[in-house]
C-alpha cells in the first residue's frame, strides 16, 4: 500500500500555510519542492527539497515520486497531467481539482492562450487569488485527505 503524502510545487504556491494546517490535522507528510530555498516550519511532517533551477526540474522531481496516495498541489497544467497519469490526485491552489476528465480541456485552453499570446494578442492573466480561493483550497485538500485515509483504512490500513 502506498504512503499518503502531499507534494507541493512550491515556488509560486500561495497556500503553503493552508497545506501545513491540513497536513498537521491529518498527520500527513508534506514535501515542499522548489528551485530556491524556502522557509518551512520546523516540524517532523514537513520537509523540503531544493532542485536545480533547470527547466522543469521541480516538475520532474515531483512527477517521478507520485503514487496513488499522493496529493500534488500545483497550478501547472502540464505537471498536473503527468501526476494524474501516475495515479496521483492534483489540486490547484484555488481549490479546483485537476481530474482525468478535465485535464484535456485545461491543456487545450492553455495551448490556445499560448498561441494568442505568441500572436501578439493582449489577453488577461488569471484572476487575482481571493479569500474564496483559499477557502475552497482548504476544503478540497481536507476532503481529499479524508478520502485517501478512509480508503486506506478500508483496505486494511497500515501507517500513512
Amino acid at each position: 500500500m502506498t504512503m499518503i503524502q502531499i507534494l507541493v510545487d512550491a515556488d509560486a504556491c500561495p497556500v503553503k500555510e493552508e497545506i501545513y494546517k491540513v497536513a498537521f490535522r491529518h498527520e500527513v507528510p508534506v514535501m515542499v519542492v522548489s528551485n530556491s530555498p524556502l522557509r518551512i516550519p520546523t516540524h517532523p511532517l514537513i520537509s523540503r527539497t531544493v532542485v536545480s533551477d533547470g527547466f522543469d526540474a521541480a516538475d520532474d522531481w515531483i512527477a517521478e515520486r507520485v503514487t496513488a496516495g499522493t496529493v500534488v498541489v500545483t497550478a501547472d497544467i502540464l505537471l498536473a497531467d503527468r501526476c494524474l497519469k501516475m495515479g496521483g490526485t492534483v489540486i490547484a491552489p484555488n481549490g479546483k481539482p485537476f481530474t482525468s476528465a478535465s485535464i484535456g480541456n485545461a491543456i487545450a485552453v492553455r495551448a490556445i492562450m499560448a498561441d494568442l499570446r505568441a500572436g501578439g494578442d493582449q489577453i488577461g492573466g488569471p484572476a487575482a487569488f481571493s479569500k474564496a480561493d483559499r477557502s475552497r483550497f482548504l476544503s478540497a485538500l481536507d476532503e481529499e485527505l479524508v478520502r485517501l485515509i478512509n480508503a486506506r483504512r478500508r483496505a486494511g490500513g497500515g501507517p500513512l
